[in-house]
């Protein structure tokens, strides 16, 4: 995609990169927050579970490259600065990466899957690629939910009204509409659907 992009354009890749699918308001589930150097996930997680819809948060990432923080630590810290218990929270703290978030979290996973728990991840909205490759390598997780949330990057929000006009969300968007597209057609994601508010 270049600069003449359509508004109708617009539309159809917000609407493809979107993960929002919320758990049902009443139901308990497992948070699995994907990497970030920003707070948004650990607030989520902590007022998930202060609302008795979190039983078990796994955290994940390594060092950020950007400014050197241990991802999974920080987002363990935060949570417990949130009063919540530490015996709630599994930490992955070595993945350099989205899919490494996952794969060094796979014992995690499987805990929450024995425990009858449904996942639900919690990563930026348009991080399409965070829903397909929690399924890729979990092939039997069922049918999971994603809460999205807005990230700011230059002091700017990327929301799903204003990502074409900032160019750090721009680039990012148009990232993930592109390699999502190309990785489930080659084979090297997992094909996923949002269907009946739940990823399948």
């Amino acid at each position: 995609m270049t600069d003449d992009i359509s508004p109708r354009q617009v539309a159809d890749v917000t609407a493809f990169v979107d993960i929002h699918a919320p758990p049902p308001a009443d139901q308990a589930t497992a948070l699995f927050l994907f990497g970030t150097n920003q707070a948004p996930p650990a607030e989520i997680a902590a007022e998930c579970y202060h609302a008795g819809l979190a039983s078990l948060i796994i955290c994940t990432g390594g060092v950020n490259r950007h400014n050197g923080i241990v991802e999974g630590r920080t987002f363990q810290r935060q949570l417990m600065d949130r009063g919540v218990p530490a015996d709630v929270i599994r930490c992955e703290d070595r993945s350099a990466n989205t899919w490494q978030n996952v794969e060094f979290s796979l014992a995690y996973l499987h805990e929450a899957l024995r425990a009858e728990l449904t996942i639900t991840t919690v990563s930026k909205w348009y991080h399409r690629r965070t829903v397909h490759i929690l399924k890729t390598p979990l092939r039997d997780i069922g049918a999971f939910y994603a809460i999205g949330w807005e990230p700011i990057y230059v002091g700017k929000p990327v929301s799903r009204t204003d990502w074409p006009s900032i160019p750090d969300g721009r680039w990012r968007v148009l990232r993930e509409w592109e390699e999502v597209s190309r990785r489930v057609a080659d084979g090297s994601l997992a094909s996923l659907e949002c269907v009946h508010e739940s990823w399948r």
